[in-house]
């Protein structure tokens, strides 16, 4: 899964990737958490980027610069505040700008136009550390200062346009990137919430989402139709049935608890009209998810002889314990929580 890492310098910059978000995140002053968003910009492109394949090195430069503008936005915000401090009106436009500028890091709507191009040209590996861990720092650095009336228009549309955007995609990649745009708008619900709420949810996205990518890049799969041709067991196709309505949020799989947690606090304060929003936004990711797998296992396809593949014992093994708990999970999980 991991690529090109057999080089040292890979390693390196993966371990400055993780560095810098530590160094964002800890730091006591909003410069040194713009240092650590440059350094973690400056780590990611060598990963990302390869000689070998063209649309890579597009999706570097893409992303350096919608990185780079997202960045100049920020450390302009901080600027104006530091010398501005005390005016009110320019305080509430500084937190809209300071708001948005980490929105576009981490690729939420209405600034998720590079999101989908980016990705389209990454391996399974760039695409899961670009859709979880990328993410950690702006929900960090956006829990610091939220304009909650701001951010409250923000999740709902992210979660329309995560809709949206995923209904005619063939690309499995694309489809990742809108089902994560539309997932940022659940998390962004749970941090307003509780920041222990928003680490649960994104633990529990990153597991499901991890699971996803990593079959896909067993089965060397990037397209829909794929699903359709390839000569799959009938155990991959229930393993990846699992995780498309885990990760849709259908009960009783795991990734619905955190969902009815936030469902559960949303109605409890009578937000009525966003809950119902999300929870029919759901249901048509849901529609996605059992399109695909519906027309992966009732499509009829010639089976050849040359067309078939072989995976490993061991990584058969570890997608079907990752997909039982995926199942289970949610069902001892609310046994514990009782």
């Amino acid at each position: 899964m991991f690529p090109n890492m057999n080089s040292n310098k890979m390693f390196f910059f993966f371990f400055i990737l993780i560095f810098s978000t530590l160094i964002s995140i800890s730091s006591n002053s909003w410069l040194g958490c713009w240092i650590g968003l440059e350094i973690n910009l400056l780590s990611f492109i060598p990963l990302i980027s390869s000689h070998k394949n063209l649309l890579s090195s597009e999706a570097a430069l893409k992303y350096f610069l919608t990185q780079a503008i997202a960045s100049i936005n920020f450390l302009f915000s901080i600027l104006i505040k530091m010398i501005l401090m005390k005016n009110f009106e320019i305080n509430y436009l500084i937190s809209i700008m300071i708001n948005s500028s980490m929105l576009m890091k981490m690729g939420s709507a209405p600034f998720h136009f590079w999101f989908p191009n980016i990705i389209e040209g990454l391996s399974w590996f760039n695409c899961f550390i670009l859709m979880t861990w990328q993410k950690i720092s702006p929900m960090i650095l956006l829990s610091y200062y939220m304009n909650n009336n701001f951010l409250m228009m923000i999740m709902i549309i992210n979660v329309i346009i995560g809709v949206l955007g995923g209904i005619n995609q063939t690309s499995l990649r694309k489809l990742m990137a809108f089902s994560s745009i539309n997932n940022l708008g659940w998390m962004l619900i749970s941090l307003m919430i509780s920041e222990n709420l928003w680490l649960f949810y994104l633990m529990m996205y990153s597991f499901l989402i991890s699971i996803l990518c990593l079959t896909f890049n067993l089965l060397n799969t990037y397209f829909i139709n794929q699903l359709f041709i390839i000569n799959m067991n009938s155990i991959i196709k229930i393993s990846l049935l699992i995780n498309f309505m885990s990760l849709g949020g259908l009960p009783p799989f795991l990734g619905f608890f955190p969902k009815w947690i936030i469902i559960n606090f949303l109605i409890m304060n009578n937000f009525f009209l966003i809950s119902f929003i999300f929870i029919m936004m759901s249901l048509i990711m849901l529609f996605f998810y059992i399109r695909i797998i519906y027309s992966s296992i009732m499509f009829n396809y010639l089976k050849l002889k040359w067309f078939t593949f072989f995976l490993k014992n061991n990584s058969m093994l570890l997608i079907n314990f990752l997909s039982m708990i995926s199942l289970l999970g949610m069902i001892f999980s609310t046994f514990f929580f009782m």
